[in-house]
């Protein structure tokens, strides 16, 4: 016997907030949501009755989609050796909201690549992950970050499609500096990525602007020969990683790849992804770039490591040992930043705080992800999807997470 399950509050939509919503579940499924004074006419008036109220000015949003999350809770997915170390970072990331989460991995040697990538694979077949990200190995020497530069490699397309293969399917993205040789043409690792089903993202780079306009340009032909082939793709636009973080800073006579990954948005060949926490990105920077873009060329995402949800201290990423002090992660003994510590609830708010609409930037952590990982099924409160639900109070503070239709611990 099915069962049905409602939730009132300010109800977010894709479109709108629903002041007096109603959001039906039935088992694994939305079936229904409008505003509560229609209910009963739309014979859901038992739903409303039994409903979960959100606190006064409280929330009902959609389950999050992070679509690049190193870690959480103390443990990290590119240090993960068994099942139980990666579901610590889905649980601690899941009970905040994420419904939705892709495991990202750091650059590291093929072996530990290898493991790591078929780890993660079992994990998305079973609905506990929704996809794998690979950050390197093949990005830029000069703009590493908080990555190991003696573990960065030369571009290899054979290697890129030994780990497609381990990832059944699961490779969603991989970061690459389209400047690297072996990253373009027939050959490289773009157009193994594309075969293969996955996205290349561009980042960690220290690209002129013309070779990251060449590259996208390239990218987005692939996608689109394919699509027309009538062979699948995860999504016709590629994504750029972090946009600003871990590139070539602009300057009006160089400007590098920051203003040429913008340009590729604002085309609709490219998605960028925003760290918008407050630490990583100014929340005006922020603002301006939905300002200039609009909602549906960005994704916000938390890059978060092993520290998201714990205090401060010492951590690792990867084979980097980092300090987390006040809540910001440094390579210890740096001043690079090394992952971010928050949740994405947490970016959702302190890019609303700083101005983006509430809608914009809750369309931009859940739609948007699921538009890049392909599925429909996830990413917003409407009939015929997958029950995810998020309550919070006024201030976005979740209180109640349903994933798939259950309350999470």
């Amino acid at each position: 016997m099915s069962s049905v399950t409602a939730y009132s509050g300010r109800v977010v939509t894709p479109t709108t907030i629903i002041d007096d919503g109603l959001v039906v579940l039935e088992d694994a499924r939305i079936v229904w949501v409008g505003p509560a004074s229609k209910a009963v006419r739309a014979r859901f008036g038992a739903a409303l009755a039994a409903a979960a109220y959100a606190p006064e000015g409280g929330y009902v949003l959609p389950g999050l989609v992070d679509v690049h999350c190193h870690g959480g809770g103390g443990e990290s997915f590119p240090d993960a050796v068994n099942t139980d170390q990666a579901m610590t970072v889905v649980g601690e990331h899941r009970r905040h909201g994420t419904t939705s989460l892709v495991a990202s991995c750091v650059t590291a040697s093929p072996a530990v690549l290898r493991e790591r990538v078929a780890l993660l694979a079992g994990l998305c077949k079973c609905g506990e992950l929704a996809g794998i990200h690979l950050e390197g190995p093949f990005i830029s020497p000069e703009r590493c970050g908080a990555q190991n530069p003696e573990q960065i490699a030369a571009p290899d397309a054979a290697l890129t499609r030994e780990l497609l293969e381990l990832g059944g399917g699961y490779l969603t993205t991989m970061t690459l500096a389209p400047e690297r040789p072996g990253v373009r043409g027939d050959d490289g690792v773009v157009a193994a990525l594309i075969e293969g089903g996955a996205l290349p993202s561009f980042g960690h780079t220290d690209a002129a602007a013309e070779v990251t306009r060449a590259a996208v340009d390239e990218a987005a032909e692939r996608l689109a020969a394919r699509q027309d082939a009538g062979d699948p793709i995860r999504s016709h636009r590629v994504t750029a990683t972090h946009l600003f973080n871990g590139m070539r800073p602009v300057h009006h006579r160089d400007p590098g790849p920051v203003p040429a990954l913008v340009a590729a948005a604002a085309r609709g060949r490219c998605v960028v992804e925003l760290i918008g926490d407050g630490v990583h990105l100014a929340p005006e920077l922020v603002r301006d770039v939905f300002d200039t873009l609009g909602r549906d060329n960005v994704v916000l995402v938390t890059d978060a490591m092993a520290a998201a949800g714990m205090s401060d201290g010492d951590y690792v990423l990867g084979s980097l040992p980092v300090t987390v002090a006040g809540g910001v992660a440094c390579l210890r003994g740096q001043s690079t930043i090394a992952g971010g510590t928050a949740h994405l609830i947490d970016v959702v708010r302190t890019t609303w705080r700083g101005g983006v609409a509430l809608v914009d930037a809750v369309y931009a952590a859940s739609v948007q992800g699921a538009r890049i990982l392909g599925d429909s099924s996830i990413g917003a409160l409407e009939a015929g999807r997958r029950a995810d639900v998020v309550v919070t109070d006024s201030d976005l503070r979740p209180l109640q997470v349903v994933h798939s239709g259950q309350v999470v611990s």
